[in-house]
């Protein structure tokens, strides 16, 4: 087979250093040009192991795709192309933005974390050993315009390690700075069942001839727009911050777990306030497991036209008189005073609509 002319630019530069030398004397003797050179050859051969070298000839072309009409979720958007053989292929670097992956530490690039990431021993008892094998050898392939080559997994990898990562996440395996993969991968989950099934129906009707181009597309992200409502942190993280500065404990940071009293402190300042019997029904909507776990947490059950409104200025008189108190060298209890004096806890029946438990079923 004929070497192209950046291998043999490789080859040239192998041989001028007087073949199997040292490692450290051939890349003292490299050109900055040679090296990346050399180091995209290996990538290529790495990628493609037990496959013919991946020459120009090698590299399969996308067929149908844009780089300016991604497949777009809420805000992430996910380049992805289908290829001349009929494989779904979307682009490594945006598959893994759309997971919520950090690229790693120095020298690490994107596809390392993701193969990193679902090898460990946290997520691995959930993953098949094809799905592992598949995550660490993305594959070349060239994108529309053809000038350019990137590195690409066909389309079900993405649902494969979302599932896997929600099995961990029912578990109670995923750490806490990994939590927010797991909702991202719900969110990504749901919209493809939806607009799967959506699909389906399209084909089998006959209607997906007609359809307008986008009309998937647009459907996927009101359904998005939907789910990450319900994602939206509705305590602010400065209430529990002040939580901290009021007790004089050093303040962890969101990412770490917070001292089961503050699951206390916010039953007393929020909930037993907000509204007459409110806790009592949200305790009841949402029971604890055997574990002392709920499926649900407290405020999921809140309505958006009046129970999340009063919430969030319910929070934000709260966080108000937490900085007054901060800021004039209150303690804890004389903090707690004010808020009772301005905000007493309500006793009596239920007044504040709840979201009925059929219809957030349905």
């Amino acid at each position: 087979m004929e070497l192209s002319k950046k291998e043999k630019k490789a080859a040239q530069a192998f041989a001028r250093m007087g073949g199997l030398k040292g490692g450290k004397a051939r890349a003292e003797a490299l050109t900055p040009e040679e090296r990346r050179d050399i180091a995209r050859e290996a990538a290529k051969a790495r990628w493609s192991k037990g496959k013919a070298p991946l020459g120009p000839q090698n590299i399969p072309q996308a067929t149908y795709g844009s780089p300016d009409r991604p497949l777009r979720i809420g805000s992430m958007e996910i380049p992805c192309y289908v290829l001349e053989d009929g494989r779904r292929v979307v682009v490594q670097s945006g598959m893994i933005r759309a997971l919520g992956m950090s690229h790693g530490g120095s020298g690490n690039s994107g596809g390392d974390r993701l193969a990193k990431f679902v090898a460990g021993k946290l997520i691995n008892p959930y993953i098949s050993k094809e799905l592992i094998d598949r995550t660490q050898s993305p594959f070349l392939f060239k994108t529309i315009p053809s000038t350019s080559i990137a590195y690409g997994y066909e389309a079900t990898v993405l649902a494969d390690i979302c599932d896997a990562v929600l099995e961990a996440r029912k578990a109670g395996v995923l750490q806490a700075q990994q939590q927010h993969i797991a909702v991202r991968c719900e969110i990504l989950l749901r919209g493809f069942a939806r607009v799967g099934i959506i699909a389906l129906i399209d084909e089998a009707t006959g209607y997906q001839g007609i359809r307008p181009q986008d009309a998937l597309e647009a459907y996927l992200a009101l359904i998005i727009r939907k789910e990450l409502a319900a994602w939206v942190k509705k305590f602010p993280d400065e209430f529990y911050e002040n939580i901290y500065k009021l007790k004089g404990w050093i303040w962890p940071g969101m990412q770490k777990n917070r001292f089961s009293i503050v699951g206390h402190y916010t039953r007393d300042l929020v909930f037993e306030r907000l509204a007459p019997g409110l806790l009592e029904e949200l305790e009841r909507k949402s029971p604890k497991n055997e574990k002392g776990y709920r499926k649900n947490k407290l405020h999921d059950w809140l309505t958006d036209d009046v129970g999340n409104p009063l919430l969030a200025q319910h929070l934000h008189t709260l966080v108000k008189f937490q900085e007054l108190a901060i800021k004039n060298g209150y303690t804890w209890t004389k903090y707690v005073k004010m808020v009772d004096q301005v905000m007493p806890k309500r006793g009596g029946n239920l007044e504040l609509p709840l979201l009925d438990q059929t219809s957030e079923l349905g």
